[in-house]
């Protein structure tokens, strides 16, 4: 992910400088006798959020991963890049400079700070560089064990859950080495069951506006050949190279739904959720390599990221978090800006949200009654407070209503309408011509994110009332079409088959229907 890509797809381009080298080098000495972070092949690494904001880290800079990370809030990063030092080699590096070689000293102590942080890495593998030199490591070594070998030293030395698997340009193009890249991965990951880890694989490949190039595919294709889990695919949308002005965020959406169109007949054991939960999402913040026809604005991120909230994605990332600031506005796109006017870690903030084990940081309630339940004799009357509070998001509005009174009985609600965190006073009342028995009344409160329901047991003594005769319904229980139940006070009729469907539950459409009270 730096500059000078040549056709649309061949995306990401990272710069490796004189300055990068040297830099690489001070930290490696600066790390140097640190102690191992993974353990043995069967300690277990914490499996990352159901859904992760996970920028680039620029890891040849001589810059603190650690040290970014908190001053921008962004707990995860994704560490770019591993690859060989030279072409035929099995060994990997970080940038392929054998000053930096996978152990502790080479960010181990950033990495264990992280995860003291709650954050954790994601390594990288790959990236232009390599997959323009013949250094990405499935390139480079035609040993599938040793590449296999490579990417569990990775897993233990660092303790991580998940690998990236970078691949752009020229590494699109050798088949065979896709084809023993997912190889080592499948031997990764029969390995790591056979040993209690967590190990995910993720794939960050170029895209169209309208979903993979055919060769971003077969890698996909491939992986499903050779038996390996493919958990994350990230398209990297920026980069088109098409010569058109572009909607940063609706060519993401177009983007990722034709990500989504092409990973449905790939995995069609999988829901929907679940494939939009195997998408991830890697924008580059401001003027990307093509230049000011592809800007991704602040307004941009927010449109993506409640998008990318709504449809449940995996990841959002950027590339790279040393350019999130607004030090070059109107400079040609680099490695250390953004090239337009914002704050240092705008962007950072607006995505930092994402990460989460939920799908949706959206406006939510809850509701309970106090007390839960209460005895009264009949014509007496008894009185309960409905509480809402705010689980997430700002207050809304809520409407309550309560039903499941039998006859005899009546239940209103003052005020039937609070704003969450406020309260209602529940008051039931009945005549002596109620029934004795127990009644589950149920409070439910509805707002614009949806409805949640508390219970109410109300027993009544000393009524004169007849009990129901036909009965009770019960959820595990197979009911055709003319059997009677009763529930909650009233006869109930199944006009076809059903099971678990409360009466009631659908209204007067439903399969219920209500013979009145008991």
């Amino acid at each position: 992910m730096a500059a000078h890509l040549l056709t649309p797809g061949t995306v990401m381009t990272r710069r490796r400088t004189l300055r990068a080298v040297l830099t690489a080098t001070v930290t490696a000495v600066a790390t140097a006798g640190l102690t191992a972070l993974g353990g043995g092949a069967a300690h277990a690494a914490t499996p990352l959020p159901a859904h992760v904001f996970a920028p680039y880290f620029e890891s040849w800079t001589g810059e603190s991963p650690a040290a970014l990370a908190a001053q921008s809030g962004a707990k995860h990063l994704t560490m770019a890049f591993l690859q060989t030092a030279t072409k035929g080699s099995c060994t990997a590096y970080w940038n392929g400079s054998t000053d930096t070689p996978v152990s502790p000293a080479s960010f181990g102590d950033d990495i264990k700070t992280i995860k003291a942080n709650g954050g954790d890495v994601i390594p990288s593998f790959g990236g232009y560089t390599a997959d323009t030199t013949g250094t990405e490591i499935a390139d480079s070594c035609t040993d599938v064990n040793q590449i296999a070998a490579t990417y569990e030293k990775v897993i233990t030395t660092y303790d991580v859950s998940r690998l990236d698997m970078d691949i752009e340009a020229d590494s699109l193009d050798d088949s065979a080495a896709v084809d023993r890249r997912n190889q080592a991965i499948k031997l990764v990951q029969d390995w790591a069951k056979a040993n209690g880890r967590t190990v995910e694989i993720s794939y960050t490949l170029p895209t169209t506006t309208h979903g993979l190039t055919d060769a971003g595919l077969a890698v996909l294709q491939s992986a499903v050949r050779n038996g390996a889990r493919v958990d994350v695919a990230n398209i990297m949308t920026f980069d088109y190279y098409d010569n058109a002005s572009h909607d940063m965020a609706k060519d993401t959406q177009t983007a990722a739904q034709g990500l989504y169109d092409q990973l449905a007949p790939l995995y069609p054991e999988k829901s929907p959720a679940q494939l939009w939960g195997m998408i991830g999402i890697i924008e580059m913040p401001g003027v990307d390599d093509f230049g000011p026809a592809e800007t991704f604005s602040l307004a941009n991120a927010k449109e993506v990221y409640d998008w990318a909230v709504a449809k449940g994605v995996n990841t959002l990332s950027f590339w790279a978090l040393q350019r999130d600031n607004g030090s070059c506005p109107g400079a040609p796109s680099g490695d250390t800006c953004s090239s337009i006017p914002q704050n240092t870690w705008d962007f950072s903030h607006v995505f930092e949200p994402f990460t989460g084990g939920a799908t949706a940081p959206t406006d939510d309630f809850s509701l309970t009654a106090d007390p839960a339940s209460g005895s009264v004799a009949a014509g007496g009357r008894a009185t309960a407070t409905v509480r809402t509070a705010v689980t997430a998001g700002a207050a809304q509005s809520v409407r309550l209503t309560v039903s499941g009174a039998p006859a005899g009985v009546t239940a209103a609600l003052s005020p039937a309408t609070v704003s969450a965190g406020g309260s209602s006073t529940l008051t039931v009342s009945t005549t002596a011509a109620a029934a004795s028995g127990t009644y589950r009344l149920t409070v439910t409160g509805t707002g614009p994110s949806g409805s949640h329901s508390a219970e109410f047991a109300l027993t009544v003594t000393g009524g004169s009332g007849s009990q129901c005769t036909a009965s009770p319904w019960t959820s595990g229980t197979v009911y055709t079409g003319g059997q009677q139940v009763s529930y909650q006070g009233h006869t109930w009729k199944a006009k076809w088959w059903t099971t678990g469907e409360a009466p009631g539950a659908t209204g007067d459409w439903g399969v219920w229907q209500d013979l009145g009270a008991c």
